[in-house]
């Protein structure tokens, strides 16, 4: 990446959010002299998950799946380089870890976000427009100073758009009359470590979510309440506390293979298989199930069950709170088709994400976007934006990542896919095989015809010639 082009001259890409995603694409871009990009970020510096890096908590990935590695395992960027430089090479390779922790993986993406350029932290984009007299993207966004304040408002023309926003918080409607009230203690999983301290005085805990932020919040607060004296409740709508989809087939929906044959599908088929494809993507680690059970087992060697109840299957109807001091949850168990009342002191929502929606920051772009059925963007197979024709004519794009699950299926938050995928905007960006992607990434073929490799994309206008020292 270089330096700011002379004024007047648009960019080659302007990257919104700097996430892991975006974060991969940078590193990736970084040796691209002829590319002129560069990525804004509302925060003030790069954090990922930061209330859910509980000790010991791991990614369920392998380590290999960082920011670059899958793409260009020659890269600086890549976790190993990262090892060596803090002279921690041979500790990690007498530790035998496939799966770092997840407070490891955010100092590693710290440490590339502190030291690759062309990232704009205090950066707030505040809308995209198409400029039909120039043919580029307008870009305006606020630089915000230390205090979260504006500082200066500035504009920027572009080629193209890369939207790395990624996701926010979810909180199903029964239970948002709990979190708009002050009071009781109600906190979504990604903020449990802020609160653990004036969680833990609660008398009584409910976790309301059993996927894996569920389990590793409900082993933790179980680890700090002492034996007997538990009082946790632990909920959630799905049939059984499952663990996650681990074998090593099961592992190929997470290919670029299977990301291909998912996107050739015919919209209906996508839709239907998000909805059953739950446990590839939102069961829980097997090493964190037996944990669990490891310390509810060891609250029994003396006599006497720990006072903690497990529930699955169960949904919350509606919510609310007693006075001022208690929350009260309605219960409806769905096999049993029962109802029941729970009364506790304090709530963890782990609830979950869901992508961050990209009206906002593409309302001026409305009129240009093309639709599913849903009202969902059309997203093509190199993860573009559709776009009408005047706009697609030029060569521009918007390219979206960790957006697109409704096109490209649950791969698209996954990190072993970042770097395939930053690598294939970027072969797409530069209109050749800048990066050498797999032709074939799967033992499983998924369709009674083998999908086909994405070809080479056609090459789109030149990118900005560099000047003497940028």
């Amino acid at each position: 990446m270089t330096t700011p082009p002379p004024p007047g001259t648009p960019r080659d890409l302007v990257g919104i959010g700097i996430g892991p995603s975006n974060l991969s694409l940078a590193a990736l871009a970084h040796p691209l002299t002829e590319l002129d990009a560069v990525f804004y970020e509302q925060r003030p510096t790069f954090d990922w998950h930061p209330g859910l890096l509980i000790d010991g908590a791991r990614i369920q990935v392998p380590f290999l799946a960082d920011l670059v590695t899958l793409a260009d395992p020659t890269s600086p960027w890549t976790f190993l380089n990262y090892l060596k430089t803090r002279d921690r090479l041979y500790p990690f390779y007498f530790a035998e870890r496939f799966h770092i922790q997840r407070a490891e993986y955010d100092a590693y993406c710290r440490w590339v976000a502190e030291n690759l350029p062309g990232l704009h932290f205090h950066h707030q984009v505040d809308a995209v427009r198409w400029n039909p007299d120039l043919d580029v993207f307008e870009v305006d966004f606020t630089h915000l100073d230390a205090d979260g304040e504006v500082h200066a408002l500035g504009r920027t023309h572009t080629k193209n758009i890369v939207l790395g926003i990624g996701t926010q918080p979810h909180i199903p409607d029964p239970l948002r009359p709990l979190v708009d009230a002050p009071g009781v203690p109600v906190v979504h999983a990604c903020d449990y470590l802020d609160h653990r301290t004036a969680l833990l005085t609660a008398g009584h805990i409910t976790v309301v979510g059993s996927g894996q932020s569920g389990a590793e919040v409900f082993l933790d607060l179980l680890r700090h309440r002492p034996t007997g004296r538990e009082r946790l409740h632990w909920i959630g709508r799905t049939e059984a506390f499952a663990p996650m989809e681990y074998s090593k087939l099961g592992l190929e929906h997470f290919t670029p293979d299977y990301t291909r044959y998912f996107h050739a599908l015919p919209e209906p088929v996508r839709d239907r298989l998000a909805t059953t494809q739950w446990q590839l993507h939102k069961g829980i680690d097997a090493t964190t199930l037996a944990a669990i059970h490891d310390e509810l087992y060891r609250r029994t060697l003396h006599g006497g069950w720990p006072d903690a109840v497990l529930t699955p299957g169960v949904r919350v109807r509606t919510a609310g709170r007693i006075a001022t001091s208690k929350i009260e949850l309605h219960l409806e168990h769905i096999q049993q088709n029962t109802r029941s009342r729970l009364t506790t002191d304090a709530v963890v929502l782990a609830t979950g994400h869901r992508e961050r929606p990209l009206d906002r920051i593409l309302a001026g772009l409305d009129p240009h976007l093309r639709r599913d059925s849903s009202q969902r963007p059309h997203i093509d197979a190199r993860f573009r934006l559709a776009l009408d024709p005047t706009i697609a004519a030029t060569g521009s794009a918007i390219y979206v990542q960790n957006a697109e699950r409704h096109t490209h299926g649950v791969g698209a938050p996954d990190l072993g896919l970042a770097a395939w995928r930053s690598a294939t905007i970027l072969n797409t960006l530069t209109g050749k095989e800048t990066y050498q992607l797999p032709t074939r990434t799967a033992f499983t073929t998924f369709g009674l015809e083998t999908q086909p490799r994405v070809p080479p994309a056609r090459r789109p206008p030149t990118l900005t010639p560099l000047v003497e020292g940028r």
